[in-house]
Formats: structure tokens, C-alpha cells, sequence
């Protein structure tokens, strides 16, 4: 799930002034190398676009606007509590929890976003930030831009829409291949 979160999302965001990173290192207290946290996936608006081996927001002078964290029986607890109060205090706009088996999260979804200096639940499953509509599919998220309500695709979508396009293309030169054969017998007679 994580994995895939991220590949939409960079996708979504190339030629953005954004980065998208996963399971990296988030240092919050500049000369505190223990305050730390590693968010499952976070998006940072107005830094440039790319990985890095870690993220210091006093360097980046950013903080993250959005960012996902995907539950499992390890993280849940601190997932709903401890990282959703340090994401409050630190002002990312928007924290969604993801628990992709429905075992801690019944709805599977749940976001928060910032009013004034506290969340408040997301009364629908919306990305302002992103500008995207998020929907469970089973074990992982759709997306779906609220502009047009385009879907985002996965990679392996991508992948295959073009293997479609090719095998179509070599079925229709091989199909005008053996019309043009077929004029050429006609022709002969």
C-alpha cells in the first residue's frame, strides 16, 4: 500500500515544486538528532522536487502538507495518537490514516485536517491539499482528481494501457497487412 501511494503520488506531482518521500526520516528539532519520525508517506509543497537521504524541515524551511500513515497491529496506537498529536503541533494540513485490513479504522480511512492549530475529522474523504478525492479499494487507495475525476494509475496500469495500445497497433498493421495481400491476389486475377 505504501509502496503504491508513492508512485501515484510522484507521478501526480512530477514537474510540481514538490517532493513526495516514503519511510524516511522527518527531523523536526534543529541540534535534537533523536526528534524524529519516519511518516509512511509524506508530501512537502514548495521544496524541490526529488528524494533525499532524509527531511530537516529547518533547512527545507517547509513542513509537510500531507501525510499518509498506513496501520498495521505494530504502528496503530501510535498512529492514532502520539503521531497524529506531534503532526497537529508540527501544522501538516492534512494527516490521513490508512488501515488497509479494516482491523483498528472500521472505515478504513480517516483524515484529519488543520483548523486553526487543531484537527478536526475529515467529513469526507477529500485532499484539499492535493486536490484529490480518495477512495478505499480494498487494500489500497484510489485517487481521483476533483478538477475532471480522472483516476491516478498505478504504474503497472500505466504498463499495461500501453501493452493494449501496442497490441492493438500491431493488430491493426498485421489486419491492413492482409487487406493490402488480399488487393494484390485481386489485383493478379
Amino acid at each position: 500500500a505504501i509502496a503504491v501511494l508513492l508512485e501515484m503520488l510522484r507521478q501526480y506531482l512530477t514537474g510540481r515544486q514538490a517532493t513526495v518521500l516514503g519511510n524516511q526520516f522527518l527531523y523536526y528539532s534543529q541540534g535534537m538528532p533523536r526528534m524524529r519520525v519516519a511518516p509512511d508517506v509524506m508530501v512537502i509543497f514548495d521544496v524541490a522536487a526529488g528524494g533525499r537521504d532524509n527531511y530537516k524541515m529547518w533547512e527545507e524551511q517547509q513542513v509537510p502538507s500531507v501525510i499518509f500513515e498506513v496501520t498495521s497491529p505494530k504502528t496503530q496506537e501510535q498512529d492514532q495518537h502520539s503521531k497524529r498529536d506531534l503532526y497537529e503541533q508540527m501544522g501538516v494540513a492534512e494527516y490521513w490514516l490508512f488501515d488497509p485490513k479494516g482491523e483498528w479504522i472500521p472505515e478504513q480511512l480517516r483524515g484529519y485536517r488543520l483548523i486553526g492549530e487543531e484537527y478536526v475529522l475529515n467529513p469526507e474523504p477529500i485532499s484539499h491539499q492535493l486536490g484529490l478525492r480518495l477512495e478505499v479499494a480494498g487494500a489500497l487507495l484510489n485517487f481521483y482528481q476533483l478538477g475532471n475525476g480522472e483516476k491516478l494509475r498505478t504504474l503497472s496500469e500505466v504498463t499495461e494501457q500501453a501493452a493494449q495500445a501496442e497490441n492493438r497497433a500491431a493488430f491493426e498493421q498485421q489486419r491492413a497487412a492482409q487487406a493490402e495481400h488480399e488487393k494484390a491476389i485481386e489485383r493478379q486475377r
